[in-house]
């Protein structure tokens, strides 16, 4: 048996690549896969390198817009049940936080391709000026998870006569 028929487990010679993984270059992950095998090496020291330097293992697409009378942020959160999803505003800020759950396998299942991630997410965004932070809501239907962003009314300006005294 040739070093290609025992790489290549379905026996195909003509498409080696088939099950090879697209993944894109991510230089972020790269630097903390690198971090992760140093603080192996060395043993955990320092003990809180991980914590301190660890990205979001995904990262959800968003979708924000507005009408007359709010904000609306749509993120994509498939897989993810209700009670691992976190929804704050501090100082200013909306976070969007959570976590999507590693699936238990299956026995006598054997994975050729593996391309959704699982793990910790936080998105955070800055509310614009004339958000009432107060009555922001959030609903979560079919992988979906919308923020209400509710407005505050902005008086209009009136053009009118300052009597002067």
């Amino acid at each position: 048996m040739n070093m290609l028929t025992k790489l290549n487990p379905f026996g195909k010679t003509e498409s080696l690549d088939l099950f090879r993984p697209t993944l894109r270059m991510d230089a972020f992950r790269e630097m903390e896969d690198l971090v992760r095998n140093m603080q192996r090496t060395f043993n955990g020291w320092p003990a809180k390198i991980e914590e301190s330097m660890t990205l979001a293992d995904w990262t959800p697409s968003v979708d924000i817009g507005e009408n007359d009378t709010e904000y609306v942020v749509k993120a994509e959160l498939p897989e993810v049940k209700k009670d691992d999803i976190k929804v704050n505003v501090d100082n200013g800020t909306l976070t969007i936080s959570g976590e999507r759950k590693v699936e238990k396998e299956e026995k006598g299942t054997k994975f050729h391709r593996v391309e959704r991630a699982y793990g910790c997410f936080e998105r955070s965004f800055s509310l614009p000026d004339d958000t009432d932070a107060d009555k922001i809501t959030s609903e979560y239907k079919d992988g979906i998870l919308t923020v209400h962003l509710p407005k505050n009314p902005v008086a209009k300006p009136t053009a009118h006569a300052i009597p002067v005294s």
